[in-house]
């Protein structure tokens, strides 16, 4: 009878909104979830007739749920103490995979396994761009996002090296002053270059640079030579670094160690200068390092992943990437805070955080719900009450429903 009809489809509607309310509530606190609104239209119209004017009469036959709209608005930011813990400020999602499936998702509460993957609580890799050498292709295929927690960062050898130095104007013929710099081989072995300065005359001094007896087996080349000042005590000669300085048959294996000397910045201004002071050496530095372990990882706010090794050196070993799609809510839900794209919502694209309307990460952040309690109380009530009264509805047709039959009986 459609005078019970009506009123069930109301129980049915009202039962979903019950259902999505009770659902957003029931994940206040589940990370970076969504919450969900029903929406109602009314079902189709019988026609019962006209009046004198010719306007028609019709009866509904009562309502049907539309719809359960996602609000993808920014849930709040909070900070955490682990760097795999990430949000996105603004529009996107993180892409996960599991096997051969591709889910997106705004819970950035990630986890590394004991490889060195970068993993959801549920197990799916974290997707990225990958990094060759230190640097990322932005536009290559996606790839499962790793950090070489087992591994160990590179040593480079020495290549160049300099010592910003004050020689003694005022000291006689023959005096020598000497300061070191550790150098680093090809098999990341340090060794401790001793840099002599010897007065030969005035404005003139002899250069020698060495390594400690027995680290080097070659004859060296080009560590010796004269440095000229004029009478203001600037460099004048050489006029340029000097270049392939070489010590061949290093006894530890290492292929020989050849570097330049800078005597110049990057200004042109010489790192070397005579004065009636102290000889003394103010700094030294050199581009070579030991091999390292790693230590740790952090994110930039473009999603760039590096990895810090004991030696100092950090390198970036990857980039995750962020989807954007034409239409949020046509995205489908599939439950462990993830969604998958259909054909409403339009195929995703993905690129590096903070390109085109895609958000930044913060990193060490995780990114709330959005669910609002007060606003879903509020809205408990509403369905609540819609509910008594389709209910009330069914209850008043089936006495109607008992007084007509009694009047037959």
């Amino acid at each position: 009878m459609p005078s019970f009809s009506i009123p069930l489809t109301g129980l049915e509607a009202d039962s979903t909104a019950l259902n999505t309310i009770g659902n957003n509530l029931a994940n206040l606190n589940t990370t970076a979830f969504k919450k969900q609104t029903t929406t109602f239209e009314d079902l189709f119209y019988q026609q019962i007739g006209s009046n004198g004017a010719n306007d028609q009469l019709q009866v509904g036959a009562g309502v049907k749920v539309s719809g359960t709209q996602s609000s993808f608005l920014q849930g709040s930011l909070e900070t955490t103490s682990d760097a795999a813990d990430m949000a996105l400020a603004g529009d996107g999602f993180f892409v996960v995979q599991d096997g051969q499936i591709q889910s997106l998702t705004r819970a950035g509460n990630f986890q590394l396994d004991k490889a060195g993957n970068l993993i959801t609580t549920d197990g799916q890799s974290v997707m990225g761009f990958a990094a060759s050498n230190g640097t990322v292709n932005a536009s290559g295929s996606l790839t499962p996002i790793s950090l070489p927690i087992n591994g160990t960062g590179t040593a480079k050898a020495t290549s160049t090296f300099s010592v910003d130095t004050n020689l003694n104007s005022s000291a006689a013929v023959g005096t020598s002053f000497n300061t070191t710099v550790t150098m680093y081989d090809s098999l990341g072995q340090s060794h401790i270059a001793s840099v002599s300065f010897t007065k030969n005359s005035a404005n003139t001094w002899g250069y020698s640079v060495t390594l400690p007896s027995g680290d080097a087996t070659g004859t060296p080349t080009n560590n010796t030579g004269t440095l000229t000042f004029d009478s203001s005590g600037v460099l004048t000669s050489p006029t340029t670094n000097i270049s392939g300085i070489t010590f061949p048959g290093l006894t530890d294996g290492a292929s020989n160690l050849s570097f330049n000397w800078q005597l110049y910045g990057s200004t042109g201004a010489p790192l070397i200068s005579e004065s009636a002071s102290t000889s003394t050496a103010t700094s030294s530095s050199q581009d070579g390092y030991s091999s390292g372990t790693y230590q740790s990882f952090s994110v930039d706010s473009a999603g760039a992943i590096s990895a810090t090794f004991s030696n100092g050196q950090v390198q970036q070993v990857g980039q995750l990437a962020i989807a954007a799609v034409p239409n949020e809510d046509g995205l489908t839900r599939v439950g462990d805070n993830n969604f998958q794209t259909s054909a409403a919502s339009g195929v995703a694209t993905f690129a590096a955080a903070g390109v085109g309307s895609r958000g930044t990460i913060e990193d060490e952040t995780l990114e709330e719900s959005n669910v609002d309690i007060s606003t879903e109380f509020s809205d408990l009530i509403v369905a609540q009450r819609a509910f008594q009264a389709n209910s009330k509805t069914v209850t008043t047709f089936d006495q109607v429903t008992e007084d007509a039959i009694s009047m037959v009986r």
